[in-house]
């Protein structure tokens, strides 16, 4: 069975026809209002600025906080790593 669902997904003024799993609705009108929130922000603080320069400064927001979000992420991870490596360690010296 097709679990697809067309939606509408409006983006900066335009509205964008998406195929997408039932399961990602929810996480797709949030990202959405996401990025219009932060369009709002930007089109309120520099009004001189066309669309396409706002979207790419909410472009770089966003992207600046994934990969802060990953680094944080790799870091938890090798630090859980070095945590069980000296626990192994404090098992062999015992």
């Amino acid at each position: 069975m097709d679990d697809k669902l067309s939606i509408r997904i409006n983006i900066g003024d335009k509205y964008y026809p998406l195929r997408i799993e039932r399961s990602e609705e929810e996480i797709i009108r949030k990202a959405a209002g996401l990025i219009n929130d932060k369009l709002n922000q930007y089109r309120t603080k520099y009004s001189e600025r066309d669309m396409s320069d706002l979207l790419a400064m909410t472009a770089l927001q966003f992207t600046k906080r994934f990969i802060e979000y990953e680094t944080k992420d790799e870091f938890a991870a090798l630090n859980e790593e070095l945590k069980q490596i000296n626990i192994e360690l404090e098992e062999y010296i015992d």
